[in-house]
């Protein structure tokens, strides 16, 4: 039968940890693990016979095909008549050839995103690898989310898997010790992953495309492995936090809508009332993600924009500068700043924040580049310069990669009132 939603995303990482384990090799193992999918779908296409588990026919498929390749391999001719066990009917799969989970208690794709978090590949090509190969986000989407080139991007995914493979031989999920110093890179590449889905897909068609849902899920398991961790808990709440108000980031056209435009009534009241408690217990922190999630509770319990705590909220993104610089981070900062004085003097001067925002638009990433543009726009909107705010939004609508955001853009570039 076809995959339904969601379970390619369940069965993917499933199949590649079985294939890591069995092969010894991450890179091998998404590469076969790719070539049995897609041999699935030419089977379903060809109208052969149901099956019925995706992750156990796509491993055995995998497993032969390594086989076979291995058996064709010179250097491992030797090896070759040890590994060709026979193998045994699809649906028979021994469970723990098919998943470790039980065995360790640990998720699958939580066991992949620390073995691509090594020690022994650079910072940088640990979070492409992971993104990569565990969050399934493309290399365009990674590099600029990491505000590089696609090219260098694509290097670094390249040098890590090498340098993994040299460093350890062979694919071994960490154990506790080892798991608990990568955890911090662990935690920045799902927050990675959230923030590519909170900015591209604001309204995705389906379960498959929302792959900010899939960030949740892995910080379900994160949460399940490390209850009491702030910095975890400050991930997922604002992982849930952004998912419940992103009912309201479209309207009825597909278009994005301004912080003061969304209708509130629309955002989803249980996944805040859960990612508000998730914020309370991050509150014991002061790491970057419960300064986040602190965030993110100060905008999700506002009652409407102007009754939003902009002064407090400059306060914590100037806390969260301080424990991780970013432009990013920067331009949100001055954002707050500029609603919070427009907020007490509709005719207060923002000339200061517009001056740094100007400075971040013409030395920054392209991500951040954007951001500042998109608030130098609002702000002359805001002011009453509508004039230069439409030719910014035509200017923007030429290079903004979501949909809603473009036809955003557009809207107040043609109607200037």
């Amino acid at each position: 039968m076809p995959l339904g939603t969601g379970e390619f995303e369940e069965a993917w990482p499933r199949i590649v940890r079985a294939l890591a384990s069995f092969t010894g090799s991450l890179d091998d193992a998404e590469e076969y693990a790719a070539e049995a999918v897609a041999r699935a779908a030419a089977h379903e296409r060809a109208g052969g016979a149901p099956i019925e588990s995706y992750a156990a026919w796509c491993t055995s498929v995998a497993r032969r095909a390594w086989l076979d390749d291995a058996r064709r391999r010179t250097t491992l001719r030797r090896l070759a008549p040890e590994l060709a066990r026979p193998e045994a009917d699809h649906a028979a799969m021994d469970a723990d050839d098919l998943s470790l989970h039980g065995r360790e208690g640990l998720d699958d794709r939580l066991a992949l995103l620390f073995v691509a978090c090594d020690e022994a590949i650079s910072p940088a090509s640990r979070m492409v690898l992971a993104l990569r190969v565990v969050c399934g986000l493309t290399i365009p989407e990674i590099a600029g989310h990491l505000g590089v080139q696609d090219t260098a991007a694509a290097a670094r995914l390249t040098r890590a898997k090498r340098a993994l493979a040299e460093a350890r031989g062979t694919f071994h999920v960490p154990d506790a010790t080892e798991r608990g110093r990568r955890l911090p890179v662990v935690i920045a590449c799902v927050s990675g992953m959230f923030t590519v889905a909170h900015r591209t897909v604001l309204d995705p068609a389906d379960a498959l495309a929302d792959t900010g849902r899939q960030a949740l899920s892995i910080a379900d398991a994160l949460v399940a492995a490390y209850p009491d961790d702030t910095e975890v808990r400050g991930l997922r709440a604002v992982i849930r936090l952004g998912l419940a108000r992103r009912p309201g980031r479209v309207d009825d056209t597909g278009t994005g809508l301004a912080l003061d435009e969304v209708d509130r009534s629309r955002w989803d009241g249980a996944l805040l009332r859960a990612g508000l408690a998730d914020a309370t217990v991050a509150a014991a922190g002061d790491g970057r993600f419960a300064i986040e999630a602190a965030i993110a509770g100060l905008h999700s319990s506002a009652p409407s924009f102007e009754r939003t705590d902009w002064r407090r909220i400059v306060q914590l993104y100037g806390a969260l500068e301080h424990r991780w610089p970013s432009p990013s981070v920067r331009v949100a900062r001055l954002v707050a700043t500029a609603q919070g004085i427009l907020a007490a003097d509709p005719g207060g001067s923002v000339a200061e924040v517009e001056a740094e925002l100007a400075a971040i638009e013409a030395g920054s990433p392209a991500y951040a580049s954007r951001d500042a543009s998109l608030a130098l726009a609002d702000l002359e909107w805001r002011t009453g310069r509508r004039e230069h705010a439409a030719q910014r939004y035509r200017d923007l609508a030429e290079v903004m990669p979501a949909e809603p955001l473009r036809r955003f853009c557009l809207r107040r570039a043609v109607t200037p009132r």
